[in-house]
């Protein structure tokens, strides 16, 4: 997946999707609303990271031809980048570390397990910015940069348009076939394999470029929170972990402390660590609380993953 959604960056699909917001944002509010909109769903989708930084000349870009601030444009941008990624599994590597401890423990998820958190979150943070952050936000409409050379958006003229079709297309066809896994019997593993080959195979991205796209640390952090799990299973650490948690939160502890105890903690942290790393960390032992005290590894793991 991660080669799948670079294909949309690399052809300069992103950018025309981007592009829209010109389209229907007459006003800087309703320009706010539109960015925050196309962010979040992109995000949902693709990697945060890549979908901020794909975004935000296109971003300057409008505020420089429509005398918008581009202050109260790109700091929505990056929190809808964040709250978009909690749409589906494949939105944000914590996503997926999570719902692959569920599964694990035998507890099978969708392809929208984190939707019924993450699609509130991200409506009120696009009202939040429309109504009341906008006040709040840097207004510089008279602002150089001396950098503006380095967000300048890419020239894809040169690219094909059947490959910039072809990128939306396996896209969609991939995340639509991860949604119906069930239906038509492909894992989803697989059929990110196939999303990738087909791209690879009709030259729509390089196999450099293709290699260049996967992220090896986010990989390792996930072999690594494998072994982490098991380690803590194994030994009883994790056992011993929850029993102290349990035992601090008093006689007959709330899930709903426990909860709102993960969800502050991976708050906490995680603005010290990667949101990943936060999250590899944190969910091996918050199964583990979970089971010991027999709450719903569902709610707690989602909070710590939201948290994170």
């Amino acid at each position: 997946m991660f080669i799948v959604g670079q294909a949309l960056f690399e052809t300069g699909m992103a950018n025309k999707i981007g592009s829209l917001v010109t389209r229907f944002a007459k006003t800087e509010r309703q320009c706010i609303i539109a960015v925050m909109l196309i962010t979040g769903l992109m995000s949902g989708f693709l990697s945060n990271t890549g979908t901020a930084a794909v975004l935000i000349p296109v971003v300057i870009g409008i505020a420089a031809s429509s005398d918008f601030s581009r202050g109260k444009l790109l700091m929505p941008l990056v929190f809808a980048a964040a709250l978009g990624g909690n749409l589906s599994i494949i939105g944000a590597p914590g996503n997926l570390i999570g719902t692959n401890a569920l599964n694990e423990l035998g507890i099978e998820t969708g392809f929208f397990e984190y939707i019924r958190v993450g699609l509130p979150m991200l409506v009120f943070g696009i009202l939040y910015f429309a109504v009341f952050g906008y006040k709040l936000l840097p207004d510089n409409k008279d602002l150089v940069s001396a950098d503006d050379d380095q967000f300048a958006a890419k020239d894809f003229s040169g690219v094909p348009v059947w490959k910039q079709t072809a990128s939306l297309v396996i896209l969609i066809l991939s995340i639509l076939a991860m949604i119906f896994e069930k239906q038509i019997g492909i894992k989803l593993c697989i059929t990110g394999c196939i999303g990738a080959l087909a791209l690879i195979l009709t030259g729509v991205i390089s196999e450099k470029d293709a290699l260049k796209s996967i992220d090896l640390k986010t990989i390792f952090l996930f072999g690594g929170t494998l072994s982490l799990a098991s380690a803590l299973d194994k030994t009883g650490a994790g056992a011993e972990i929850a029993n102290i948690v349990i035992g601090a939160l008093g006689e007959n502890p709330s899930p709903y402390v426990l909860t709102l105890v993960v969800f502050l903690l991976c708050c906490v942290m995680t603005n010290f660590m990667s949101n990943t790393a936060t999250t590899a960390l944190m969910v091996p032992i918050c199964l583990s609380i979970a089971q010991g005290m027999g709450a719903d590894p569902r709610a707690v793991l989602m909070a710590c993953v939201i948290g994170g």
